[in-house]
């Protein structure tokens, strides 16, 4: 099975982001359902079930108190072929390293995390890509607030409508 490490985002974080997604500039694609956002802390890709209960086990000794995060940003990882639009979450670098050295032995160290919510796929740009891009910078965004309790190891499904996220285990934070 496929899977991740991940922290949902919902509630009224969940709704601003959707009302965001509403104002992005023209493209083919689709924007991320509100339902499947999420911060990916690790990528684990395909495990066995013997795989899935060292995982869950390793991650049942991940100690960490909650802890405030702040989405302020929203940007693209590439301009010269746009494929994802994100905004930037702070402060999740220590709980993603605490994950990995619970995990270590088992996948290799993350070495290019960043603390991002993808909030569209974009197939192509309709119209001109500079001035796509000039609407994205100049989006603004007001900072969003949240208390991250837990992190979710998820099971990916894809299908034809894409991904379909199952959680698999919830680890509360104290």
């Amino acid at each position: 099975m496929r899977t991740f490490v991940s922290i949902d985002i919902s509630g009224s974080v969940a709704e601003k982001i959707r009302e965001m997604q509403e104002k992005l500039p023209e493209f083919r694609g689709k924007p991320t359902e509100v339902g499947n956002l999420h911060l990916t802390l690790k990528f684990l890709g395909e495990i066995n079930e013997e795989m899935l209960e060292k995982v869950k086990s390793r991650l049942k000794t991940v100690d960490f108190k909650k802890f405030p995060v702040v989405i302020d940003s929203i940007g693209v990882f590439d301009p010269e072929f746009v494929k994802i639009i994100w905004l930037r979450i702070n402060d999740c670098t220590p709980l993603q390293k605490e994950i990995d050295k619970a995990l270590e032995g088992l996948f290799p160290e993350e070495q290019r995390f960043m603390s991002h919510l993808t909030i569209a796929r974009v197939r192509n740009i309709l119209g001109d890509k500079k001035v796509f891009l000039n609407k994205i910078q100049n989006m603004k965004i007001e900072p969003m607030k949240l208390v991250v309790g837990g992190f979710e190891l998820k099971q990916s499904v894809l299908t034809p409508n894409g991904p379909q996220y199952k959680t698999l285990e919830t680890y509360y934070l104290e």
